[in-house]
C-alpha cells in the first residue's frame, strides 16, 4: 500500500489526531485520504497486509461485532503461526500483542454488504504511527509482526498465512491462484 494516512467518519474522522503538519506529511510522501470506513486516523504504508473484504453477510452473518471479532480473529491466528500471542483488549478493536496494536480494523456494512477491512503490520515502518495518534488511542504503542518475533519475514508468506485463515474464519474456499499470487 502506498503511505497514506486514512480518516473515519467518526468526530472529525481524526484529523485531531495528525501531530505533524500537512507540510512535513508532504516531505515525507505521505497523503491523507478521507474514506466512509468507521473509526479514527490511521496509517497504511508498505509492508502492511491492507484486506478490504467484500462479503455478503446474509443471511446468517447479520452481526456487525461478530463479523468484526471475525477479522480480529484472522489476524489472532496468523499471529499464532509465528509463534505470537495475541488478542483483544476490551473496549478496543483491533488485535494487539501485549499492549501494541498490530492489526487495525475499520470497516463499513451497507445492507449487510462489507467493505473497507483491515491493516495488518508485517514489515510496516512504525516510525510513521508517530505522525499520527493512531485509532485515537493515546496510551497504547504500535507493533509489526516482524519487530514482534525478531526477524525478516516475506509478506507473501505472510498473506498467504492472512488468506488461508481468513477463508477458515469466514467458511470460504480459496483457488491456488489466489494463493500464489499473494
Amino acid at each position: 500500500h502506498p503511505p497514506v494516512i486514512t480518516l473515519g467518519v467518526k468526530g472529525d474522522g481524526g484529523r485531531s489526531n495528525i501531530v505533524v503538519s500537512n507540510e512535513r506529511l508532504a516531505e515525507l510522501g505521505i497523503g491523507i485520504s478521507e474514506t466512509g470506513r468507521g473509526g479514527d486516523v490511521t496509517y497504511h504504508g508498505p509492508g502492511q497486509i491492507v484486506g478490504y473484504p467484500i462479503l455478503d453477510l446474509r443471511p446468517d452473518r447479520c452481526d456487525v461485532h461478530k463479523y468484526v471479532r471475525d477479522v480480529e480473529e484472522v489476524m489472532i491466528r496468523v499471529c499464532a503461526d509465528y509463534g505470537q500471542t495475541a488478542g483483544r483488549i476490551k473496549g478496543l478493536t483491533g488485535t494487539w500483542i501485549g499492549e501494541d496494536k498490530i492489526g487495525a480494523i475499520g470497516v463499513r456494512i451497507s445492507r449487510w454488504i462489507t467493505s473497507h477491512g483491515f491493516a495488518f503490520n508485517v514489515t510496516t515502518n512504525l516510525d510513521h504511527f508517530g505522525l499520527i495518534v493512531p485509532c485515537g488511542i493515546s496510551n497504547r504503542g504500535v507493533t509489526s509482526l516482524e519487530r514482534a518475533t525478531g526477524r525478516e519475514l516475506s509478506i507473501g508468506e505472510v498473506e498467504n498465512a492472512a488468506i488461508r485463515h481468513f477463508c477458515d474464519v469466514f467458511e470460504r474456499e480459496t483457488t491456488n491462484a489466489m494463493l500464489e499470487s499473494a
